[in-house]
């Protein structure tokens, strides 16, 4: 049987073809013994039978069940543990770099019941409720395709009530239906108009396919002291040798 989903530990940058270049980057440091949060990549042979067919594949959700259990014994917490969530991140990941032409969703397992238990074990009900709103936002514009000006306000309530007027049903409760349904927007997002568009710009072969990360979330937006960024050891313009990035303090994405 075809395996569609690796751990970050059985990979390496050698398999980009198959996990991509994140997915293969990701478990080339965690080889190395750098602190890479867990998590495992599922290859871009599944996406393209998904963009094949319309479905998953034979075997992938079972595959990702099993390493849903396995991150979740790295993590030492339970997907959707009402007292303790695991909440992932689900990340695109092509063989070659498509900065923002696909999508991303983090805080994935965050629900009415979840969002109590984080805030609980952090003490932090704004940093606990400004992520549940993120991620109605990005659930509903990426897997429901709610435009993202649609969601004005900064409270989940208001959230909840827009995603409700478009899509004509509540925002799902159930973590591993949220979770199933952002992998299969991340696959179909390699087929999106802009993704299109830059692939003929790059040219980059279209038959490729996406690999997906789900991650164990890392939070930016605790406070002050916490952020979101990129660095590079070359500056990405020009290749010269050097430390270059930027960072946005207390925010997530």
């Amino acid at each position: 049987m075809t395996k569609y989903v690796y751990d970050f530990a059985e990979g390496g940058r050698d398999l980009k073809d198959l996990l991509g270049g994140k997915g293969g980057n990701l478990a080339e440091m965690a080889r190395l013994g750098l602190p890479v949060p867990p998590g495992f990549t599922i290859t871009t042979d599944a996406c393209r039978a998904f963009l094949r067919t319309g479905s998953a594949p034979y075997g992938l959700d079972d595959e990702i069940e099993l390493h849903l259990e396995r991150l979740e014994d790295r993590a030492g917490r339970r997907f959707g543990d009402p007292a303790d969530p695991l909440l992932v991140s689900v990340r695109s990941g092509a063989k070659f770099s498509m900065p923002g032409m696909m999508e991303t969703i983090l805080d994935v397992g965050l629900t009415d019941a979840t969002v109590a238990g984080l805030a609980a074990r952090t003490g932090d009900e704004r940093f606990a409720q400004d992520c549940y709103r993120r991620l109605i936002q990005m659930y509903g514009r990426t897997v429901c395709g709610i435009p993202g000006d649609a969601f004005t306000g900064d409270s989940v309530e208001r959230h909840k009530a827009i995603f409700r007027e478009y899509t004509g049903h509540d925002f799902p409760q159930d973590p591993r239906e949220q979770l199933d349904t952002a992998i299969r927007a991340v696959f179909t997002s390699w087929n999106s108009e802009r993704a299109v568009l830059y692939r003929r710009q790059e040219r980059i072969p279209s038959n490729l396919g996406t690999a997906v990360n789900v991650v164990a979330m890392v939070f930016g937006n605790l406070g002050a002291d916490s952020g979101t960024g990129v660095a590079f050891t070359r500056d990405p313009a020009t290749g010269e040798r050097g430390v270059y990035g930027d960072y946005l303090a207390n925010a997530q994405g």
